[in-house]
């Protein structure tokens, strides 16, 4: 058993924590397997020594972000006790963060530490796992950072335009509209990290790019972010042609998740291929996400492994 008091003692604050009949503190007792009863800010946690100490930290930790944050979701609560669960030495945890000008992001598992240090440490990195780990988000979030610090001039994300056994030229609409579906996600996380307006206007300004993965033959991007999502649908000929667009000043982020590869059955993964020739390549970091670092609903945790257990039969 231990106590918990939450300082300073404010009721709006209080009930933001607890919610609406008190459904955070249950999602929480759920989620890390502890007893939670609270008098006021005076708070009891009942459980596993090692559950009640995380319990009684990631208390605190919401109950800070409630002085700021007029409401606290269910979601946000999810993405928190992801990172609860996990090892992550707590002085590096907090240590390592994305900072733009709009938001702060904080990584929740220990493999999304690793994938930010090694983003900012090496030129190519390759990011492999299911999704809603964290591999786009967390690559923009960077992209924006290195942007609004100066480190690169210009943020590239690119796309193959390949999914579900679909081709652009059997598309109906214009090339805007055959494109834009494949890109909706990267654009997503420009508008959590960077904002609606000031990414229409950046990319106005040509200072951001978002365009399908045929865009790139024949360009050398210099002083650029570049950032290649869904990898795993490009062949090995596009994947070689992308690689090769680097140039001087720039850092390239491959993610991709090679249980969803739409390529025809003739033809090889890209990212697969990749993968094999250059993993003795020490300049290139290799990260590899699992099922346990996925931060969407926690049904989709429950899916992934699912899936993943039937495939290995």
């Amino acid at each position: 058993m231990m106590k918990l008091l939450l300082t300073p003692e404010n009721n709006q604050r209080l009930n933001t924590l607890c919610g609406t009949h008190n459904k955070h503190l249950q999602q929480i007792e759920k989620s890390l397997e502890v007893t939670i009863a609270n008098r006021g800010h005076c708070f009891v946690i009942k459980g596993p020594k090692n559950q009640t100490l995380k319990t009684s930290k990631l208390l605190q930790e919401l109950y800070a972000m409630t002085s700021s944050q007029t409401n606290l979701t269910s979601e946000k609560i999810h993405l928190m006790l992801q990172g609860a669960k996990t090892s992550t030495p707590t002085a590096e945890h907090e240590r390592i963060k994305i900072r733009t000008k709009k938001t702060i992001i904080t990584p929740h598992s220990q493999n999304q530490i690793n994938y930010i240090k090694n983003i900012l440490k090496h030129d190519v990195i390759f990011s492999v796992g299911p999704a809603g780990t964290g591999k786009t988000f967390l690559a923009v979030a960077c992209a924006v950072a290195a942007l609004e610090k100066e480190l690169v001039s210009r943020i590239v994300l690119v796309r193959p335009a390949v999914e579900a056994g679909e081709r652009l030229g059997f598309l109906p609409g214009n090339i805007a509209d055959k494109v834009d579906p494949y890109l909706r996600p990267l654009y997503d996380a420009l508008y959590e990290t960077v904002g609606t307006k000031q990414v229409e206007k950046l990319i106005a300004e040509n200072v951001i790019e978002i365009a399908p993965l045929a865009f790139m033959r024949g360009r050398t991007l210099n002083s650029a972010f570049i950032i290649l999502d869904e990898s795993q649908n490009t062949t090995t000929e596009q994947m070689k042609m992308f690689l090769t667009r680097i140039g001087f000043g720039s850092k390239a982020v491959i993610t991709g998740d090679i249980t969803q590869i739409d390529l025809a059955k003739d033809k090889k993964s890209g990212l697969v291929h990749a993968l094999q020739v250059l993993k003795n390549e020490p300049e290139i970091s290799f990260n590899f996400f699992q099922s346990y670092d996925v931060v969407r609903h926690p049904l989709v945790q429950k899916i992934v492994e699912a899936y993943d257990k039937a495939s290995s039969k």
